[in-house]
């Protein structure tokens, strides 16, 4: 059995208190506890505890520190179980207290991973140009079950989908300029399917980008893509080589055959 001697309150945490025993040798640190610990025990001075009571001081005040570590990540922005777990455990927490905490936090209504789900679709939506499937992915990555997952994507429909996806195809396609107008939808949707969007929707925003371009835009593209071309091989070739080499460049690039022959002819001495 020992004596609580005195209780004093940390310069560092002034919520936090070290409680001093007497054991029969003088008194000593024994331990330190939190305010709700504190409290929630009664705990002054004189009053007589035994080695279970003060094992079970201890191990309330390093479940509460715990539960205190989850409130103050969650106050950051909403997370997933999983998240919460993670975190827990990187800061060593016990995996009984892990678990309790988890459940506390649920019967607190401050974990719902359907909610956490629904939240970052929502805020993706708003600031990011992912797509459906790539914010399905992130959510998985996350914990968060694939059900709760695609209960979430359907927050964002298809006009969403597609007026984001038209958006960024129009922008590519004005930073593609200088690349034949094939190679330009090719590129938007390779981009397209990369980030995430679903099929019907990239084909819905390819049917309603700008049709070709006129034939003298198409043909400075030719000419620009064209005379990088030329100061990649002529230093090495010449003659035919040199033009069936820039001939085939420009054909993977996605020119049509009458505007390379044409450049062929008005840039290459043969």
């Amino acid at each position: 059995m020992a004596k609580l001697t005195k209780i004093t309150t940390q310069k560092k945490h002034k919520s936090r208190y070290n409680i001093f025993l007497d054991k029969g040798n003088g008194e000593e640190y024994g331990f330190s506890v939190d305010e709700d610990v504190l409290v929630k025990y009664r705990l002054q001075k004189n009053m007589d505890l035994d080695d279970a009571t003060i094992n079970a001081l201890v191990q309330t005040d390093t479940l509460h520190k715990s539960y205190t570590l989850a409130i103050n990540y969650l106050s950051y922005r909403m997370r997933s179980e999983k998240e919460i777990r993670d975190y827990l455990k990187d800061k060593e927490a016990d995996p009984e207290h892990i678990e309790e905490i988890i459940k506390k936090l649920h019967q607190e209504r401050l974990l719902d991973d359907q909610e956490f789900a629904n939240s970052l679709v929502r805020t993706r939506i708003m600031t990011s140009s992912k797509g459906p499937l790539l914010l399905k992915k992130e959510l998985l990555d996350k914990g968060v079950s694939a059900l709760k997952a695609d209960e979430a994507i359907t927050l964002y429909s298809f006009d969403k989908q597609y007026e984001k996806a038209l958006k960024f195809a129009e922008k590519k396609m004005r930073n593609d300029g200088r690349k034949s107008y094939r190679q330009q939808i090719q590129n938007v949707q390779q981009t397209l399917m990369q980030k995430g969007f679903q099929g019907d929707v990239i084909q819905e925003v390819l049917v309603n980008l700008p049709e070709e371009e006129d034939e003298n835009t198409e043909w400075e593209a030719v000419v620009y893509q064209g005379e990088k071309l030329l100061r990649k091989f002529q230093p090495k070739t010449e003659g035919y080589e040199l033009k069936q080499k820039v001939k085939s460049g420009l054909y993977r690039k996605g020119f049509p055959f009458d505007l390379i022959d044409r450049f062929i002819e008005e840039y290459i001495d043969v």
